[in-house]
């Protein structure tokens, strides 16, 4: 069990030093029985505090940044009415000043003193989170031990950043209750944010020591739709780099280019954001008990330029571990996160293929590449799609329909493996190399149909020059970005309607 910090404690550690400003008015007056006052009174005596939240401002290295945090040492941090309505009050405050938002829930579940009307109020409390997000503003959500019930059931588990502290007792039924209920103990090790981490039910476990140093980079990347171009200048591309109007053809056969995707020293997702990114930071699962090794989901900026990533990660795929229905589930995750926070979306393909099993097939893996194209094709923030490597079959297809397709030079996409398509064809796989010209699957041919925008040249693979392509790419990304970051988004989606519309014709 982890040392319990409380609220004031906690605030001193992730706010710059005397900046902060309550937010708290005095809670009126109770008509609550003689027995429920002398808890309330002993409470304030004990915590130092008149409710179970404390709400206020401040500023996180500089930025001004909006708080609510629960006090366990109030009745357990439980949540009753008058608790429900300071909570809801700062973050309609949050919200009209347009302030991201930190909450940091720690508590017992709602107030059994008050009842149903007490139970009820986590609706509201929802209600003004729903709000927040849907104004376009960041909310990240900091879980300490205990946090329980009705309060994970709401504002605890609503944030587009959820981490937790090390050892914290995290579920929704309380151990207690469990046990009164069906007279045995709850399982140990379930209710713990590191079995939740590995769940992917939150995204990371991080001591509070690092807290504010990981809401800073959330925040840099969160909250810079409107402000990222401001910054100082950085690197774009340079003579070299490719542009739009550059003809990609080097000479390379389509049979070269896939063994080439194929190099297992080829740089992937996860070496593009080491080398070429900045403000980091690495999301995990789907929120609801699901992670893929092979989907990377992040938050990062690319010369200032913010956005959401969805890497394929090809050391997280394999032919004992493929691509799976619940990696979609997580890149749909990261759909919905661009979409609120209004930030553009950057996929970054290079898979050999979806799974084929009994698992994908009962997972439903069909439907979630369907729901992911669907999620694509109408998702109002910008979106741009780069091929880094193989681009095999529906799990490709999943991530591909953007506003704008970039590919590596020795990138590609088609329906299946060139050795697939040959057994189809003509029932070997001995002539791939011949399927593989047919189908047009290289870059450059991509790019004479169409479908890719520009090719990001290598020199003459990235196997061979894994930093200096990485940071290439990142170049190219940076300028991107910042070009649809810079579009219209009426006459951007209408654009992004034509091209699939009418491909091919």
């Amino acid at each position: 069990m982890s040392s319990r910090l409380d609220a004031r404690a906690l605030r001193d550690i992730v706010l710059d030093p005397g900046s902060w400003r309550s937010w708290d008015s005095s809670v009126p007056p109770r008509e609550v029985d003689d027995a429920y006052a002398r808890e309330l009174a002993r409470a304030a005596e004990k915590s130092g505090q008149d409710e179970a939240v404390v709400t206020g401002e401040g500023t996180l290295r500089g930025r001004r940044v909006a708080v609510v945090a629960g006090e366990f040492g109030f009745l357990a941090g439980s949540i009753g009415v008058a608790t429900a309505e300071r909570l809801m009050s700062a973050v309609e405050r949050a919200t009209d000043e347009g302030l991201p938002l930190l909450a940091a829930p720690v508590s017992g579940g709602t107030r059994m003193q008050e009842g149903t009307v007490a139970f009820l109020q986590m609706i509201g409390i929802t209600a003004a989170i729903a709000r927040h997000k849907d104004a376009g503003l960041p909310y990240l959500v900091y879980l300490r031990g205990p946090t329980f019930g009705g309060v994970l059931a709401s504002w605890g588990s609503l944030g587009h950043v959820t981490i937790a502290e090390p050892g914290a007792a995290i579920g929704f039924l309380g151990p207690r209750v469990y046990e009164a209920l069906y007279g045995e103990p709850f399982p140990p090790g379930v209710q713990t944010s590191e079995n939740m981490a590995s769940r992917g039910l939150i995204d990371g476990v991080v001591p509070v020591d690092e807290l504010a140093d990981v809401a800073d980079r959330a925040l840099r990347v969160l909250a810079a739709r409107e402000t990222w171009h401001r910054a100082a200048s950085v690197e774009g591309p340079v003579p070299g780099d490719g542009t739009q109007a550059d003809d990609p053809e080097d000479g390379r056969s389509a049979w070269d280019v896939v063994t080439a995707s194929r190099r297992t020293a080829r740089p992937g997702a996860r070496q593009l954001l080491r080398t070429a990114a900045t403000d980091v930071v690495t999301l995990n699962g789907t929120g609801a008990g699901e992670s893929d090794p092979g989907l990377l989901l992040a938050l990062a900026r690319f010369g200032g330029a913010p956005c959401v990533v969805l890497g394929q990660d090809r050391r997280g795929q394999s032919l004992s571990a493929p691509l799976g229905p619940g990696a979609l589930r997580e890149a749909r995750r990261g759909m919905r996160l661009a979409a609120e926070l209004r930030l553009p979306l950057l996929t970054l393909i290079d898979t050999p293929g979806a799974a084929l099993s009994v698992d994908a097939e009962e997972g439903g893996l069909a439907g979630e590449i369907a729901r992911c194209l669907q999620d694509m094709v109408v998702l109002k923030a910008p979106t741009l799609a780069v091929l880094m490597g193989q681009g095999t079959g529906g799990g490709a297809l999943a991530l591909v329909p953007a506003d704008r397709v970039l590919a590596a030079a020795n990138g590609w996409l088609g329906p299946l493996p060139p050795e697939g398509a040959s057994a189809i064809v003509h029932r070997t796989v001995d002539r791939a190399d011949e399927l593989a010209a047919s189908q047009g699957v290289r870059a450059t041919d991509l790019w004479r149909a169409g479908i890719v925008d520009r090719v990001v040249p290598e020199r003459p693979d990235a196997a061979d020059e894994p930093v200096e392509f990485c940071q290439r790419l990142g170049r190219v990304l940076a300028e991107e970005l910042a070009g649809l970051l810079g579009r219209d988004d009426v006459e951007r989606m209408r654009s992004r309607t034509r091209r699939w519309r009418h491909l091919g014709r």
